[in-house]
């Protein structure tokens, strides 16, 4: 069993910088694919990023690459999401979550957190 809770999440400006963090706890968090997930209101649930679990590789979904960056450090047993150059549909709350896969990942995770509201405000 994997625990996953996120942080960092509040307010932030269009154009402005936020951080996501997720700390996880039980299993050995080292062979573990993560991800970052986000819903916005009236709105499915979709991909934003992922990395695996040695952080060699990661994916990004188009609409945000080049503004999010995902990374992790397997000793502190966090991954983070490094949100720049903010903009106003970006607003959702955001998920983390975990896989147990040697790969880079975009679906069928099986460990997720509660959720971090971003609200981003033009």
């Amino acid at each position: 069993q994997v625990q996953l809770v996120e942080s960092g999440g509040g307010l932030g400006q269009a154009g402005g910088s936020l951080r996501l963090s997720c700390a996880a706890s039980g299993r050995t968090f080292r062979r573990y694919a993560m991800g970052w997930f986000r819903q916005a209101p009236g709105k499915e649930r979709e991909f934003v990023a992922a990395i695996r679990w040695n952080g060699a590789n990661t994916d990004y979904a188009d609409s945000v690459k080049g503004r999010f960056t995902i990374s992790r450090d397997n000793i502190k047993n966090t991954m983070y999401l490094q949100m720049n150059s903010l903009k106003p549909e970006d607003t959702a709350v955001y998920y983390c979550a975990a896989k147990y896969s040697d790969y880079v990942e975009r679906n069928e995770y099986r460990y997720w957190g509660q959720g971090t509201q971003v609200t981003v405000s033009s």
